[in-house]
């Protein structure tokens, strides 16, 4: 038990056969934890956003979240091949030093991520105690957030042992509170209000479901290796691939499909989910259940953030940094708290600002994991793990074809997607009316899609004599 609260001693170096241990199976506790949040009910407002019918939004949330955690489970696999983090192996793909690129792509990706759920959680934490009238100002948001940081970077610090018991009690609770929450406004649905939503366009359907591959999985695929690393060699790869995916995509489907119903039944919902997702959720419950609420809304996002800061400190170090790992997770910790102080008492409505993140950054991301998924496909043997830190290795020091993709395709993708909702971002979206898109398909984003195609198709088709040369050498 006191192992669970050591600082965990690996940082980026490949793990020994003496410390890989446990099952497949065990992959369920961080992947199911991680993705369990309430926050997932609010997606159900999202994709109605984008002007779809009931049924049309259950498809697409089907497809777009099964899809995109299987894209984690295949990137999942390479932890297995090579006993290292993810962007350690994404070397063997870019180069020992041209990894850095998107080392710093997936570094902004998950800070952003652990700056996302912290917000929410600040503001969750903020609604519930103004409603039982104990607060809710700055005060209250000054120490939700305090709270809400303390306990993901002691998980990010400690490590993986402290990240998997964690995550197992934090699933459990939370998936029982959320069963209760389910319960108790199950009420407010309204099937003739739901059935009613008339149906979109093929544009707007490809949009929602951009949006949710973005949301859901695509953020996840650059840390997708750092918990199946542990595994041991023989580990059945098919396991691993399918447990990632079932684990991460169970509770995200079931919330996405409630909340679905509970945004349907009420246009006044909705638009509150939007200026605060958790806290809409919170006013329709009665008032002694809100405790057990902020409960399970807060520990579902403590639990995706511990996965990303954990995540963020090892992409930090194949960056280059030279710190502990434990260091890495404290000073990402640092940014995060930065970035939360921004949004909850300076910056303005929330939605606009999150879709906008998602995209923004889903575009390059979608490259690097066409590519890596790519480089996966093309090996027929483990990694050589020596190589991965050496630059005149097999791998490489600079690959120039990878980094070019990922440059191409990102251009190319940010040409293709908007985000009207971030006028920051109001640059995007150039090649639309050049390529005559700019009617119909302005907001589907398609540029995500184009990009994961370009990384996947470029790296397969001209990329295999030289994974060839590296499995020979």
């Amino acid at each position: 038990m006191l192992m669970v609260f050591q600082v965990e001693a690996n940082g980026i170096n490949v793990i020994g056969d003496a410390e890989r241990k446990g099952t497949p199976r065990q992959l369920f506790w961080p992947w199911f934890a991680a993705n369990v949040s309430v926050f997932g009910l609010s997606y159900g407002s999202f994709v109605l956003g984008f002007g779809i019918s009931f049924w049309q939004a259950v498809i697409v949330g089907i497809i777009g979240i099964a899809v995109s955690f299987l894209l984690c489970g295949l990137v999942a696999l390479a932890g297995k091949r090579g006993s290292a983090p993810t962007m350690v192996l994404s070397r063997a793909a870019f180069g020992v030093r041209g990894n850095r690129l998107p080392s710093l792509i997936s570094w902004m990706l998950t800070v952003g991520w652990e700056t996302v759920l912290t917000i929410l959680a600040t503001f969750a934490t903020a609604t519930v105690f103004e409603r039982l009238g104990w607060g809710g100002g700055t005060t209250t948001k000054i120490i939700a957030l305090i709270v809400v940081t303390i306990l993901t970077i002691a998980g990010g610090v400690l490590g993986f042992d402290l990240i998997m018991r964690m995550q197992t009690w934090i699933t459990i609770i939370t998936g029982v509170l959320t069963v209760v929450y389910i319960g108790f406004v199950a009420h407010r649905i309204d099937w003739s209000a739901v059935s009613a939503l008339p149906a979109g366009s093929a544009q707007n359907v490809v949009g929602a479901l951009v949006f949710l591959m973005t949301g859901f999985g695509l953020g996840w695929v650059n840390a997708a290796a750092d918990y199946s690393r542990y595994l041991p060699r023989g580990t059945s790869g098919r396991s691993v691939v399918g447990w990632t995916a079932f684990s991460s995509s169970l509770a995200p489907v079931v919330l996405l499909l409630f909340g679905l119903l509970l945004a349907g039944s009420s246009a006044e919902l909705n638009d509150s989910i939007a200026a605060d997702p958790i806290g809409a959720l919170a006013a329709i419950l009665p008032t002694w259940y809100l405790v057990p609420f902020a409960l399970v809304a807060v520990l579902g996002l403590v639990g995706g953030a511990v996965l990303n800061i954990y995540s963020s400190g090892l992409t930090l170090l194949a960056l280059g940094i030279r710190i502990p790992r434990y260091a890495a997770s404290f000073v990402d910790g640092i940014v995060v708290v930065i970035g939360t102080v921004y949004v909850v008492f300076f910056a303005g409505t929330f939605l606009g600002q999150f879709q906008g993140f998602l995209i923004t950054l889903g575009v390059p991301i979608a490259v690097w994991c066409g590519v890596m998924l790519a480089d996966i496909a093309l090996r027929r043997t483990d990694y050589a793990e020596r190589d991965l830190y050496d630059p005149s290795g097999r791998y490489g020091d600079v690959r120039v074809l990878p980094i070019l993709t990922v440059l191409a395709g990102t251009a190319i993708g940010w040409g293709l997607v908007t985000n009207t909702s971030a006028e920051w971002l109001g640059w995007q979206g150039y090649l639309l009316a050049p390529l005559g898109l700019a009617e119909g398909w302005s907001g589907a984003n398609l540029g995500v899609l184009v990009a994961l195609v370009i990384g996947f198709l470029v790296t397969f088709l001209f990329s295999r004599r030289q994974v060839s040369a590296q499995e020979r050498a």
